[in-house]
């Protein structure tokens, strides 16, 4: 496996990830339910690969999962579904700490337990409940990663 940046070559294998990943994920969001791949695209387009550091986990498989940094906030971290529980994520991350080496923060949905889990089992810890901004509105949580202090 190989981190990288994302190129443009890259968009749609990209988008693949996310899009299989969301519909695989969030059951209990009717709107990533309705997601078509087109509007998967042009979500990504302007939401992430504009603001984003993005960066790919790739393999000889192609790429199987991609992490997106606003400065220190993990704005997405998404393996493909083929690919889950095999270290891409957890990859992904470590690369995320080192390139934020004081500290990561993010959002994730409540009822997104697996993520929760993975990311507990990583260092994060729970910040404050809240709301999902629209079209999602669901309840979420805010994590902060912080490393720890040896000294």
């Amino acid at each position: 496996m190989r981190i990288r940046p994302m190129t443009d070559e890259d968009f749609d294998e990209v988008v693949h990830v996310w899009h299989a990943a969301g519909l695989a994920t969030y059951t209990f969001i009717d709107i990533w339910q309705q997601l078509t791949f087109e509007k998967a695209r042009e979500v990504f387009r302007e939401h992430v690969a504009k603001d984003c550091e993005v960066w790919v986990a790739e393999t000889t498989d192609g790429i199987v999962a991609y992490s997106a940094l606003q400065g220190s906030y993990l704005a997405r971290l998404y393996v493909d579904p083929r690919h889950q529980r095999r270290g891409f994520g957890l990859a992904l991350l470590e690369h995320a700490k080192s390139r934020s080496p004081t500290g990561l923060e993010l959002h994730t949905h409540v009822k997104n337990v697996g993520a929760r889990a993975f990311y507990e089992r990583h260092g994060f810890v729970v910040v404050k409940f809240g709301i999902s901004p629209p079209p999602e509105n669901e309840p979420d949580v805010e994590y902060h990663w912080r490393p720890v202090d040896n000294s």
